[in-house]
């Protein structure tokens, strides 16, 4: 019987196993978790033959090299990135067929932040409440990848798609997000909101899974005492004690106690994933999701 499996070479900075994530589990303190670029995420499995929500790899930064123990058909999406096999350059945003025991080294990101890697048969970790991804603030999940891991792989179900090139966004050179204000603009002073819609924000390089941080002018509090904690959804814009936004991402914190001023649409939250330290940040404020 074949042995289909793949082998973690290089692990890279942080590497996770992402899918769908495991949303509506929130009542139990439960991230929702899965790959922060789920457009990517969705197009390479299209481009391998996999169902949307197979688990593909999930790198940071500096990508990983991993070698599959049987042929696997594999495509690499989101952050731009040069792809080899042997050493040998291969298409990035493609189908591409890897012998049994080649290295498939996927290298540093050119522009954006996360490369996702699909592997026909998707990888097959045990699932944890219906997903099987790594929640960095849960723990739930498999843990980031580490030199040595062995991942299984599931049965092939399709055929790779036969195309010669396919659209993916570039990513952003000025992050705009569209937010709704609330649930809490009223804790701030008057000025807070127009302050945050015109303010100069960046990406600071404390971003991660739970959170894209801020850079930039401070909202000042019209209300200073403390909230209970309450719940949170993706893409809640909370401020904390330093006044700076922060923009709850896939592994956010189910609960909180810091005031949301507003919440960011979720259409616009997959571009977070690819926006590097330094990227300005602009909040387009909106009553109305469109």
């Amino acid at each position: 019987m074949t042995d289909r499996a793949l082998a973690v070479v290089r692990a890279g900075a942080l590497t996770t196993v992402q899918d769908r994530g495991r949303p509506g589990h929130a009542h139990l303190g439960v991230p929702r978790s899965g790959a922060l670029d789920a457009p990517a995420a969705a197009l390479v499995n299209r481009l391998v033959g996999n169902p949307p929500g197979a688990a593909v790899l999930e790198t940071t930064l500096d990508g990983c090299a991993v070698r599959p123990r049987c042929a696997v058909t594999v495509a690499v999406g989101g952050a731009p990135c040069p792809v080899t096999v042997d050493g040998r350059p291969v298409p990035w945003g493609a189908p591409v067929r890897v012998p049994g025991g080649a290295l498939l080294d996927v290298g540093s990101a050119r522009a954006g932040v996360r490369a996702y890697l699909a592997v026909s048969g998707g990888v097959a970790v045990e699932p944890v409440l219906g997903s099987r991804s790594t929640d960095l603030l849960s723990g739930l999940g498999p843990p980031p990848l580490t030199d040595g891991t062995v991942l299984p792989l599931g049965p092939v179900s399709g055929l790779p798609a036969r195309v010669d090139v396919v659209p993916q966004p570039a990513p952003p050179r000025e992050l705009v997000l569209r937010v709704t204000p609330g649930p809490r603009d009223d804790w701030f002073a008057v000025a807070a909101v127009r302050t945050l819609t015109a303010g100069s924000y960046r990406v600071s390089s404390a971003s991660n899974r739970i959170g894209l941080r801020t850079e930039g002018p401070a909202l000042e509090r019209a209300v200073s005492g403390e909230l209970p904690s309450e719940g949170m959804v993706l893409g809640a814009v909370q401020v904390p004690p330093d006044g700076r936004p922060v923009v709850f991402l896939a592994d956010h914190p189910t609960t909180g106690g810091y005031p949301v001023i507003a919440v960011v649409h979720p259409p616009d939250l997959p571009a977070a994933a690819q926006a590097t330290p330094g990227t300005p940040v602009r909040f387009l404020t909106s009553r109305h999701h469109p």
